[in-house]
Parts: C-alpha cells; structure tokens; sequence
C-alpha cells in the first residue's frame, strides 16, 4: 500500500465535498476499490469513507415502489423480509452474491457503481427499468450502464438510492464461476405491466445488456418455451479461460429458461 488520506464521511454532502479533492475516491464495501489499491491498480490521493451515512442505509417499500439506500449491503438486501414479499428475485439475486464476507461488505451501490461486466445487480436493475438516484439527479438504467466498469456517473456524484416498481413476475439465474462466484452467464427476467424485460450479465464484451428477441417472444407467452427456438449470436459475447463466446451464448439460453421457468 501506499500514503493516501482516509476521510469518513458523515453525510451525503460532506463526502460530494471531500471527493472535489485531488484524485479522491468513494468507499463504500471496498470490495473492489481496496484489492485495486493492493495491486495499484488505482491509487487515489484521498479515500472518501461513505459506508456510516445513515442517509444512504435502508430498505423501503411504499405500495409497489422498492427503494434501497445505497450503502446497503448484499447481507441486509438479502435478508429483508419487506423485500422477500414484495420483490424475491431481487433478494435471491443478492443471496447469489460472492460468500458470507463479500456479501456484508459489499453494498448495492459499490456493486452498481463500479459496473463489472460479471455483476449481478447491473442485470437486476436493467430488467425491472430501475432508477439510479444520485445526489443530483435521477438515472434510468437504460442509460446508466455505459459499457466495461463504465456508467454515466460524473466525477464527484455519488449513488443514494437504487429505486423500482416491484415486476408481476421476476427471476434470477446464473451460471457461477466456481471461484469467485462472480456470473459467467446470468439472465434476470421480469414482467412487468409495460411488458417484459431480458438483462443479460457475465457474457457482453462491453458488460450488462438486454436480449430483445427474448424480449419479445416472452411477451407473447411467458414460458420457458418460448425462449427453445431463439438463437443467441455469439457475436460481442467474451471469450477467456473461463468459457468461449460460443458457450456463453448457449450458457445465456440455458440461463433465460431457467429463470422464466422459476418465474413462472
């Protein structure tokens, strides 16, 4: 490790201020910004603790409306007994995350912010139409994820809030690497009353994306048959030690059954 200054933040405008300085960087899990800093990957000149900002903790459903603060953890997320009720998916998804440690350090608004191209959540967010709400503005997750570890968060903007509406139906499937637990394909599927979204993570060269074909034969009829005769392109899919594109794509069908399956 090297010298870096080390803030805690007491509030949501205390920290937009402390991240105005030099090369400064939000914590919040540290599941990933500390093992960067470990290697070097990143080296920033000041370390903006959010983690303890009550204002950014918290699990709220209103009607329909599922509001998650974003400082809480995968743990809480998975746990929430509100959250199991209203929106199930949404806690299994986070249950699925890395181990018991990962899971009550890491929070839903690192995990969305950093945008890696195997997360769960990014998939979550695209397939129930979330809002990524800032401390200033609101971002629809159509346009928030911007490619690899890239969103369209500006320097100094911090996530507050991950908000949606509860989906009629919604599930999670993936295919996990052994090891990190990280998705080497994984499709979240809802429906919803303006119809029925496919979010593909863990397989895009340029990270979380919705499958459109899926999209719309699943409107037509919400079974898993209705995915057998879609073919995946493995046409912008990764390929690396731990799958070929080819078999991402036959992994992302495979995934998309069984998530309309358990849906349904």
């Amino acid at each position: 490790m090297y010298s870096v200054n080390y803030h805690r933040a007491s509030s949501v405008a205390e920290a937009a201020t402390l991240l105005k300085s030099g090369d400064a960087k939000a914590l919040s899990g540290g599941m990933t910004l500390l093992p960067a800093m470990k290697t070097r990957l990143a080296a920033p000149s000041d370390v903006v603790d959010i983690a303890r900002i009550g204002e950014l903790k918290g699990i709220k459903v209103s009607g329909r409306t599922v509001t998650i603060g974003a400082a809480t953890t995968h743990a809480e997320v998975a746990s929430s007994a509100e959250l199991k009720k209203t929106a199930p998916a949404v806690a299994e998804l986070a249950g699925m995350i890395g181990d018991p440690h990962v899971r009550h350090r890491g929070t839903i608004g690192g995990s969305v912010a950093n945008n890696d191209p195997a997360a769960d959540y990014p998939s979550a967010l695209l397939a129930l139409g979330a809002t990524v709400v800032t401390n200033s503005r609101e971002i629809a997750a159509d346009d928030f994820f911007t490619g690899l570890f890239e969103t369209a968060l500006e320097d100094g903007e911090i996530i507050t809030a991950i908000r949606f509406e509860a989906p009629e139906k919604a599930a999670y499937e993936k295919f996990r690497n052994p090891a990190s637990r990280y998705a080497i394909a994984g499709v979240f599927v809802a429906r919803t009353g303006s119809g029925v979204r496919v979010a593909v993570t863990g397989a895009g060269e340029n990270g979380v994306f919705r499958q459109g074909d899926m999209e719309a034969a699943l409107a037509k009829n919400f079974a898993a048959s209705a995915v057998e005769g879609i073919s995946v392109s493995a046409d912008g899919l990764m390929s690396d030690i731990h799958a070929s594109s080819e078999y991402r794509a036959n992994l992302v069908k495979v995934m998309a059954k069984r998530a309309v399956a358990k849906a349904g």
